[in-house]
């Protein structure tokens, strides 16, 4: 940093300023210090300026090792997130969301003295590991309970769910089945609250919900066991990996999509477009959902943020040609 101001003509400060993007610095200054920055290929150590500091460039992610849309779609956003704020980002990745391994993947950035965390904690025991963390390590939890405190940024699951199923009651049918994930996730419950909720406000039926996992496997087998119903008419899948299963299923049993069975999933997975018909779902917004753990990291980060503080994001119904007016 020092060539760099000898070259420049200025103080190790304004090189300093420049570095941050400190508003009060000429135009004029900034190109003449970024001119020289180039010329002699100045980059930023990292782990000096954490020694100066106090504080290192890296925010720490505990995910686990998955390759499901939602989550996989979240980390990369908000990777691209923290780079432009300046961050790089460290993600420890846990074979099982329980409390023993989210408190030892929070336990390894706090070695690393990262200068936050954020934890994406989907289920309820990955959400109870949070309660062990320091209050003063700043941390912002994703898709955790709506209800807990501290940090947290999450998707109206219940709003989406109910949307997904209003929109097939629109189209006609009495009621909706539902093929649910995974009990202890978060996702999940919400799912089935506004997906029951929104059924009852209707005064339609609230059939037995069908317990599923979020895999495209899971969804044909429930969907194998629904196809046998005539009674079954419209389903809303609380994936679209589900949906998927769900329509091969419908199609071994004759059972035309949406001719006969309409169906809505969940997430908008880059294939939902080309499904045979193309899905009918609903899409979170993965990109507002990074953005905004990112604006809740940083005051914390820069000790400015604390308390209880929620993103709550409305997920948006993408409508296809997988719903239809029920036969007859």
């Amino acid at each position: 940093m020092t060539d760099v101001a000898r070259l420049a003509g200025v103080s190790h400060q304004t090189v300093s300023r420049v570095l941050n993007g400190h508003p009060n610095v000429r135009e004029q200054t900034r190109l003449r210090v970024r001119a020289a920055i180039e010329e002699l290929g100045y980059r930023p150590n990292r782990a000096a300026r954490a020694l100066v500091t106090g504080r290192s460039q890296i925010i720490g992610v505990v995910a686990q090792n998955s390759t499901l849309y939602g989550p996989s779609s979240l980390l990369a956003a908000f990777e691209l997130a923290a780079s432009a704020a300046g961050f790089v980002v460290s993600v420890r990745r846990v074979r099982h969301l329980d409390r023993a391994s989210i408190t030892a993947a929070v336990e390894h950035h706090r070695d690393q003295r990262v200068a936050g965390i954020v934890v994406i904690a989907p289920t309820a025991a990955a959400d109870e590991a949070l309660a062990e963390v320091p209050a003063d390590i700043p941390l912002v939890a994703v898709d955790g309970d709506p209800e807990r405190g501290g940090a947290l940024v999450t998707v109206d699951q219940e709003a989406g769910a109910a949307a997904a199923t209003r929109h097939l009651l629109d189209a006609g049918h009495e009621t909706v089945w539902h093929v649910s994930g995974p009990a202890d996730w978060f996702d999940a419950a919400g799912r089935v609250h506004g997906w029951r909720h929104a059924l009852e406000t209707a005064g339609a039926e609230v059939p037995p919900v069908s317990a599923a996992d979020w895999s495209a496997a899971s969804g044909y087998r429930a969907g194998q066991m629904l196809a046998r119903m005539p009674e079954v008419t419209a389903v809303f899948a609380a994936n679209d990996h589900l949906a998927l299963g769900i329509l091969r299923a419908m199609t071994e049993r004759g059972r035309r999509v949406p001719d006969e069975v309409s169906i809505v999933g969940f997430d908008d997975v880059p294939e939902a477009a080309y499904f045979t018909p193309p899905l009918t779902t609903v899409r979170p917004d993965f990109d507002a959902a990074a953005t905004d753990t990112l604006e809740l990291l940083l005051p914390r980060i820069n000790g400015t943020g604390s308390g209880s503080e929620h993103r709550v994001l409305t997920p948006e119904l993408v409508a296809r040609s997988s719903v239809a007016a029920p036969p007859g």
